[in-house]
């Protein structure tokens, strides 16, 4: 199964897939001064009854982002992790003056309007 992460400034967004049906999703208060621990922990107890194979993310605050990627590496080393941030190539036209002034959360949302 597939776990999604959307991280926003507000809110972050988990979903598991299994294909393409949304089994759960949860929606949970994004604290950019959470550690790789405390997102584990509250992630873990939101997944810990689904077999995860595999994990996307975006996410527009930078903080989190760290603390994720170390939470990555303590706790799906062994899965495939697919991160989208600046410089990622998503296929996605980005028609802008600066593309890397748009949120990861903007181009996904594209894609799944637009496929």
């Amino acid at each position: 199964m597939l776990l999604t992460v959307d991280v926003g400034n507000t809110n972050t967004v988990l979903g598991i897939f299994k294909g393409e049906e949304l089994v759960r999703s949860w929606r949970v208060k994004t604290d950019p001064r959470s550690t790789a621990d405390e997102l584990w922990l509250q992630y873990g107890a939101l997944v810990r009854d689904y077999k995860i194979s595999a994990l996307a993310i975006c996410s527009t605050v930078p903080a989190t982002l760290r603390e994720l990627r170390t939470m990555i590496a303590d706790y799906f080393a062994d899965i495939q992790v697919t991160i989208v941030e600046p410089g990622t190539k998503t296929g996605v036209p980005l028609l802008v003056d600066n593309p890397k002034e748009i949120g990861a959360d903007r181009i996904n949302n594209w894609r799944e309007r637009n496929n």
